[in-house]
């Protein structure tokens, strides 16, 4: 799996299978990114993921799995040019998941965390070795690529993380539920929030959404409004570096100091300051 992480992996991540990511970092700078429901397999090196409270680590040999979009930040573990980070990803999608879930036997229980980590198991790295080695065989791919992810989601399913993937495929999920709150955050992150108006959108009490957002993404919903505002002025910021208050204003803040202040709480660094960093980082699994 290193080898043919580090032979494809190419600075956009993508590759010409469909939802396959290749990652190959050679730098442990502090990173902040939202996340899409992806599946990361650790082929050298290490990460780790912070999730509001939640610290999420793991190594060569190792999973996350992610199953909503979520306001994370990390960084690589010693990751150099000699011996960088290298990394698979495998975005994870409904549809795809939804047709096994009849097949997957499973208990219902409470709704699980929207991140997880744990070994990856000799089952599942088989299967993703041979997804990889179709990068060297262009022409099997398009028939072959979907019969490998079908496995690599069975076994993601009938693992020790299946409760967490089941929530992606499950129409009915709380996490199905809160994920359009969710959407509606990252969406019109810019707005005012009233937790009311999220919960009658995700069709719970109040009480009850609250509480399932918090079991889901590690945060209250005004907290991970927050980590999306600031996040998204960080990217505008690389094509605005010098118009802070303006940045500001777009996502959200009407008070520039504010804005300045929660900016450099969050990322160690004035906005302007911050902005001149932006530029050279770059794109990475989560």
């Amino acid at each position: 799996m290193r080898r043919l992480v580090a032979t494809h992996a190419r600075p956009d991540l993508r590759t010409p299978i469909d939802g396959l990511l290749l990652s190959r970092v050679d730098a442990s700078p502090p990173e902040h990114s939202l996340t899409e429901p992806l599946l990361v397999i650790m082929a050298q090196g290490g990460k780790r993921v912070v999730l509001g409270s939640e610290v999420f680590e793991y190594r060569a040999g190792h999973i996350l799995v992610v199953t909503t979009t979520l306001p994370v930040s990390g960084h690589f573990l010693r990751a150099t040019p000699g011996r960088p980070a290298l990394g698979m990803g495998l975005v994870l999608r409904p549809e795809a998941i939804a047709p096994l879930l009849l097949r997957a036997l499973h208990k219902t229980g409470a709704t699980p965390p929207a991140m997880a980590t744990g070994p990856a198991g000799p089952e599942l790295l088989d299967a993703a070795v041979r997804l990889l080695r179709l990068l060297d065989h262009p022409a099997d791919a398009p028939v072959l690529a979907p019969l490998i992810e079908q496995e690599i989601l069975w076994r993601l399913l009938t693992g020790p993380h299946g409760a967490v993937v089941r929530e992606i495929g499950r129409a009915g999920s709380g996490l199905a539920h809160v994920g359009r709150a969710i959407r509606w955050l990252h969406e019109h992150y810019a707005e005012p929030m009233r937790v009311a108006d999220l919960a009658r959108l995700a069709g719970m009490s109040p009480s009850a959404f609250h509480r399932q957002f918090r079991a889901i993404t590690a945060m209250s919903p005004l907290q991970f409004q927050k980590r999306v505002r600031l996040q998204e002025a960080r990217s505008l910021l690389t094509a605005r570096a010098g118009d802070v208050a303006g940045v500001g204003h777009l996502v959200g803040y009407d008070s520039p100091s504010q804005f300045s202040r929660e900016y450099r709480r969050l990322f160690g660094a004035p906005p302007g300051q911050d902005a001149e960093r932006l530029r050279a980082t770059a794109p990475s699994l989560p």
